[in-house]
């Protein structure tokens, strides 16, 4: 657990964009699921997804109610009050009332003497205007983390306040023999092949034939389904999964006719992924890409790798295998994205277009700000008059400490050096 806890915790110091830091907190909490699951008689790489789900389970559980038991039955007040009433404790106490004072007179008689001095001082203290928003803030967030640590540090699974093995161990009362489990895998099969065999004739055809028959550009068939070609990759997994958990493991060769079947549905959705990027690949080259459709295209090869190994792992008998691999490309896909630095590689792409939308461009954040500087020059006198102003707006925004990461503060200093260069620009 602490390893992708660091590695992506460095995350939010390194890259300022939003979505990633929307990614790099789902990482973070598969980082806390796999610590939820530490469970003697089970090693991590042998869990389940079902052991998964309960760690999961245990550490929401605990995030959200863990703190009451803390406060409840861990904390001996007695023991608190006594080491507050302390001759130490006074001590301090009696100090900060008399520091305190002295240090606020003292300090505002410097603020009124030097403006520098001032501004340091307003941006090191958080700001006042919401007091009761940033107290709700700061106490949800303790609570939160007072909770989901003490179920982390618990020495043994009985003193958690959800035991994810008490979780996973629940069995579900539905299962499903071999031969409702192959007919419905068949139907979804025959479907699956149906819908592949368009896309091999209008999608991969050519785009005469599509304008022809859809009455649409190519671009527009394109655009319409991609969406839901993800979503229909994202349920296949979900249905295959629940499949093998689902299925009866009954004599016979019913269980190899499921994989069989199994595995086929693997190799079409293969080819409906392989026609949704396709599609975009359509679409950006009408129109761009943007980080919705940049994301998008990570999570579906993202789920490729995971199709793979479920075919090396799930469809070999090997299921116990499964979970882990998921989670581990999960955390590789994660901090490639981290590395590759989405905002910059749309920013790139889309200046090298006949078309730019500037203010698309203007609006991403600071992890594309280099780009943005080093490509200027080579614009038309239109768009670079339009970027210098989306720039020099962004320039005079105020940078806060408690938001510091690496790409602001590198932005901040490129957009300070060129500040005379887009001023010029603007003119």
């Amino acid at each position: 657990m602490v390893a992708p806890l660091i590695v992506f915790s460095a995350g939010f110091l390194w890259r300022d964009s939003r979505l990633l830091m929307a990614v790099n907190l789902l990482a973070l909490a598969g980082a806390v699921t796999l610590g939820a699951l530490r469970r003697r008689e089970l090693h991590v790489h042998r869990a389940a997804v079902t052991d998964y789900a309960g760690g999961a389970i245990a550490a929401g559980c605990a995030a959200a109610a863990g703190a009451v038991h803390l406060l409840h039955k861990d904390i001996e007040w007695e023991d608190v009050g006594r080491s507050v009433r302390s001759e130490r404790m006074s001590t301090l106490a009696r100090g900060a009332a008399l520091g305190l004072p002295l240090v606020a007179l003292f300090g505002g008689l410097f603020m009124a003497a030097d403006a520098v001095f001032r501004s340091l001082v307003a941006e090191a203290l958080p700001p006042l205007t919401d007091p009761i928003g940033h107290l709700v803030v700061v106490v949800a967030v303790a609570w939160l983390s007072a909770g989901l640590l003490r179920d982390l540090l618990a020495a043994r699974d009985e003193h958690r306040l959800v035991s994810p093995g008490a979780v996973a161990a629940k069995r579900i009362p539905v299962s499903l023999g071999t031969a409702e489990v192959a007919i419905a895998l068949g139907a979804l099969n025959v479907l699956f092949l149906a819908f592949v065999l368009v896309q091999f004739r209008y999608l991969f055809g050519g785009r005469g034939l599509v304008e022809a028959r859809a009455h649409l550009t190519y671009a527009e068939y394109a655009r319409h389904g991609f969406f839901e070609l993800f979503a229909a990759s994202v349920l296949v997994l979900v249905v295959l999964l629940a499949a093998d958990t689902l299925l009866r493991r009954e004599p016979g060769h019913g269980a190899a006719t499921v994989r069989v079947l199994s595995g086929g549905l693997v190799a079409l959705v293969f080819v409906v992924m392989a026609s949704a990027l396709q599609r975009m690949h359509l679409y950006e080259q009408a129109y761009g890409l943007t980080e919705l459709r940049l994301y998008v295209v990570g999570v579906i090869l993202w789920l490729g790798t995971v199709f793979l190994w479920f075919s090396a792992t799930v469809l070999r008998g090997r299921r116990g295998l499964f979970a882990v691999g998921a989670v581990v490309t999960g955390f590789a896909a994660t901090a490639v994205l981290n590395v590759v630095n989405p905002d910059a590689l749309i920013a790139r792409t889309n200046l090298d277009r006949p078309r730019v939308d500037v203010a698309y461009l203007g609006g991403l954040s600071d992890d594309a700000v280099p780009v943005l500087l080093e490509r200027l020059p080579t614009l038309r006198t239109d768009l670079r008059k339009s970027l210098a102003v989306e720039l020099l707006e962004r320039s005079d925004e105020g940078a806060d400490w408690r938001s510091f990461n690496l790409a602001r503060a590198r932005a901040i200093s490129l957009l300070a050096e060129h500040r005379e260069e887009l001023v010029q620009l603007t003119r």
